[in-house]
């Protein structure tokens, strides 16, 4: 991988550094450094681990518990088995921990957005709906009134935030609704407070 690389690399830079040409010794000094030799030994690990991204054993982990749950109603009644009964039919396993797993195992993460209408007229508008999913970070972008219209629009969309990261905005775009929120009549501050 990278470190049998960079191997290669310090043995070129320290047959340079004998014949002393510029910069080759502070280079040489770079790539031996223990912090650099630590980064690349970490990212060969997380390259490792996506190349082996484990998989889910089930799509379907609630519908699997109540199963396991109905077969040991039928078993002989031990202690274990009131035990895991009792741990499976709990309702923070069930509804909080099993529910998780089968929304990361399905991968089901993003919100579905009704169809659009069949009969949109040909020379009606075209509008995307944009979905971002924003937790605490800023959006990376801002708006404004526009000085004609009266519009919100997107004013400037910051290199590396959010919205850039995501493809879908971009400067001069009309808000016609935040979070289900007509901005229509709404002053910038209040279509900031609803983002």
């Amino acid at each position: 991988g990278i470190s049998h690389v960079l191997t290669l690399v310090l043995q070129e830079l320290s047959l340079l550094c004998k014949r002393d040409v510029n910069g080759v010794g502070m280079l040489y000094d770079l790539l031996r450094s223990r912090w650099l030799q630590a980064l690349l030994k970490i990212y060969e690990c997380l390259q490792n681990y996506l190349g082996k991204r484990p998989v889910p054993v089930t799509l379907q982990a609630r519908a699997l518990t109540r199963e396991v749950v109905e077969l040991l109603r039928e078993a002989p009644q031990s202690g274990e088995i009131k035990e895991l009964r009792r741990l499976l039919r709990a309702p923070h396993l069930k509804a909080a921990l099993l529910s998780a797993h089968d929304t990361v195992a399905q991968k089901d993460f993003e919100p579905t957005l009704p169809p659009l209408p069949d009969n949109i007229p040909e020379n009606e508008e075209a509008m995307r709906i944009v979905c971002l999913v924003k937790n605490n970070q800023p959006l990376g972008a801002t708006i404004k009134r526009h000085e004609i219209t009266g519009d919100i629009t997107v004013a400037r969309v910051i290199h590396g935030g959010l919205a850039d990261r995501s493809g879908l905005l971009y400067a001069g775009d009309k808000l016609v609704e935040v979070n289900g929120v007509p901005v229509e009549g709404l002053e910038p501050e209040q279509v900031i407070n609803i983002l």
